[in-house]
């Protein structure tokens, strides 16, 4: 398997890697969570070269993750915005901070904690089945081939 050839891959962690496994993507779309919306905000929050920045926005907005809106028109000026396809994964990295704050926060803890404004609480993020409602325990999982598996020979 070549990293120039996951978008074509029969696995649905391979083509998203494609578009979303850069570290510098992640960090793009962390800082368009937390409402970050113009290139130059992007450029100075991640202290990232202009060129790879372009790369990323341009790879994101053609995959449909992120939305390209004028606002201003002399001279043309654009911001990043959220997609529903790029809100989708908002669990995904929400995981991962959560994963780093358990093995990575230090003595001091989270350095961001992320709240419910429904209930006013801080929340940890939880895989629970979408069928019974109780929480997912990896050793309680087993794959199997779906519709869009590989055909063995």
């Amino acid at each position: 398997m070549r990293w120039d050839t996951l978008d074509r891959e029969a696995c649905s962690l391979s083509r998203t890697l494609a578009v979303i496994g850069d570290r510098w993507t992640l960090l793009v779309l962390r800082d368009a969570f937390l409402r970050v919306r113009r290139f130059e905000d992007f450029q100075a929050s991640l202290g990232i070269a202009r060129r790879v920045l372009t790369e990323r926005l341009t790879l994101l907005v053609d995959e449909g993750v992120l939305k390209k809106v004028a606002y201003q028109e002399r001279p043309p000026r654009y911001e990043y915005r959220l997609t529903e396809k790029g809100l989708g994964l908002y669990p995904a990295l929400v995981a991962l901070v959560h994963w780093g704050d358990a093995h990575y926060a230090g003595k001091k803890g989270p350095p961001l904690l992320h709240r419910h404004l429904t209930c006013g609480h801080d929340f940890r993020s939880v895989m629970t089945c979408s069928e019974c409602g109780e929480a997912i325990d990896p050793r309680e999982v087993k794959p199997h081939a779906g519709p869009g598996a590989k055909k063995r020979a």
